[in-house]
């Protein structure tokens, strides 16, 4: 069944819209006061750098085997090379088996430890049993324990350790081990439906494209594939931030804007420094502006992800709406209180909801096993700016020769912007998956600032635009809940059959081959 005749039940919220861009920045002002601020701005990270979430507990509805499984260090050598252990996770309670070709749901693992993604993944965890599928969790190599070289220290060790971090051999190693567990199983029959949110989804989507031997389909939510060499304005992503803070409040809006230059004449004063150390409860002394900068840049563009309708823990323990608590607070603030201790209390809603941190750690991966800055420093390379008018954030354009040059200070490596489109595309999307994909969903939230760089409306009748006005980062893949929108509901049912659709198909042509 096409989705022309499925989005007659997703009604007004289920959008399918392209978000128009907007114009150049304009040259930096307050923006070029922030040394690194300014000029080597990276993406911001899928997950966040200030927060460091906590190993999760194997939740009781969660039960799922962990296992090891030896990769190749280099799928694309045939040199000899050390092997590696992949964790993966598995459950197979519901699966129906190899005879009645029950689907295997491959979520394909991100930035992090698995076992994050995993207990945060609901989705797949509550559509299993209906379709008796079997479900594994790989991790991507060079996060949790998936560690070459035998540890993080040495895998993180230099350009020439962490050449093999790669999107390319992260695909390969999910290719291999699904081809060796269906071998093992007997269940070479069995069809594989990918899964991944943000990076996550990103892979699935390309592993769709690049293995299609390999899953029938893959739903990719959050997945920001065009997020590359200009295909989409580099101010879509501070817009969007900007966007959802103003919607809730013009006031606390302009605050956030007008607090940068706040934040810079108070460290240029005689003990600046120490008094915004004081302002902000910091457990150390500040070095520079631009560190409690970044700081806060990365709390609003991390509740613009998750500023979901109820409460969450996903990047950190937050309430329903989190925008909305923050810019009541920024609102709230009595008269005569200083801007920045107003945006103090609006952050901390994001840093200290709980009310159990005393002081705030500013230290960005003290122990340097960071690989998302690798592979934004060699193929993730993904331009972000800030326009004057549009955004709340100081005003800079993306400079890849600061940006480069910091990359080769920190990794002696030279970025490579054009790789990932040549790899798996971008340019011309529509004309390219019309022509060679099929059995993509792409999922997205208008409230997440990565929807800015995916797939926004339907290519095909199998490549499909699931778009919702509420939603934010890959909310469709979390577990469902009481509190659930009707929205959401909607657009997990579309899901649903979208992936009954793909599964019924590849059953129906397996049992003709088979007669034949």
């Amino acid at each position: 069944m096409g989705f022309p005749n499925l989005s007659t039940t997703l009604i007004p919220h289920l959008l399918l819209i392209i978000i128009v861009g907007v114009a150049t920045a304009s040259p930096p002002s307050v923006a070029s006061r922030f040394s690194k601020f300014s000029l080597s701005k990276r993406a911001p990270r899928f997950l966040t750098k200030f927060s460091h979430p906590i190993k999760p507990h194997q939740h009781q509805e969660y039960r799922y085997e962990t296992r090891y499984f030896y990769q190749q260090l280099d799928h694309f050598s045939f040199s000899d090379l050390p092997s590696f252990p992949q964790r993966y996770l598995i459950n197979t309670e519901h699966w129906v088996g190899p005879d009645r070709l029950g689907p295997i749901f491959l979520y394909c693992g991100n930035e992090g430890d698995i076992e994050w993604f995993a207990v945060n993944t609901g989705f797949i965890w509550d559509i299993a049993p209906r379709f008796g599928a079997m479900v594994v969790f790989p991790e991507h190599r060079y996060y949790g324990e998936s560690m070459p070289f035998g540890s993080g220290d040495v895998a993180y060790k230099n350009a020439t350790t962490l050449a093999y971090l790669t999107a390319e051999q992260a695909l390969a190693d999910f290719a291999v081990l699904i081809t060796d567990l269906k071998r093992n199983l007997s269940a070479e029959g069995c069809p594989v439906v990918l899964f991944g949110g943000s990076y996550g989804g990103m892979l699935a989507a390309w592993m769709r494209l690049k293995y299609p031997h390999i899953a029938i389909g893959a739903l990719a939510s959050s997945a920001p594939i065009l997020q590359f060499e200009d295909i989409v304005p580099p101010e879509t992503f501070y817009n969007i931030v900007s966007n959802d803070f103003k919607r809730e409040s013009s006031s606390c809006f302009n605050t956030v804007k007008e607090s940068w230059d706040a934040l810079v004449s108070e460290g240029l004063k005689k003990n600046g420094l120490l008094q915004l150390t004081k302002t902000f409860r910091l457990c150390r002394e500040l070095n520079s502006t631009e560190e409690l900068a970044n700081w806060l840049e990365s709390a609003y563009s991390y509740l613009a992800m998750v500023d979901y309708p109820y409460p969450s823990a996903f990047m950190m323990p937050l309430p329903g709406h989190p925008i909305r608590e923050v810019c009541k607070k920024i609102d709230g603030c009595p008269d005569g209180t200083s801007i920045l201790e107003c945006i103090f209390e609006g952050v901390s809603v994001y840093y200290n909801y709980t009310g159990d941190v005393d002081c705030f750690e500013l230290d960005d991966d003290p122990h340097g096993l960071d690989g998302w800055n690798w592979q934004a420093c060699t193929e993730m390379v993904m331009p972000m700016a800030s326009s004057k008018d549009t955004s709340m954030f100081p005003t800079y354009d993306f400079n890849y020769t600061s940006f480069k040059e910091e990359c080769w200070k920190q990794y002696r490596v030279v970025p490579r912007p054009q790789w990932i489109t040549t790899e798996f595309g971008g340019h011309d999307i529509k004309a390219v998956l019309e022509n060679f994909g099929s059995n993509i969903i792409f999922s997205n939230g208008l409230l997440d600032p990565w929807s800015g760089g995916s797939v926004l409306q339907n290519i095909s009748e199998t490549v499909v635009a699931l778009v919702t006005e509420e939603g934010a980062h890959h909310i469709d893949l979390r577990p469902s809940t009481p509190e659930d929108p009707d929205w959401l509901v909607e657009q997990r049912t579309a899901e649903i059959k979208l992936i009954e659709g793909w599964i019924n198909s590849y059953n129906q042509k397996k049992k003709t081959s088979f007669n034949m």
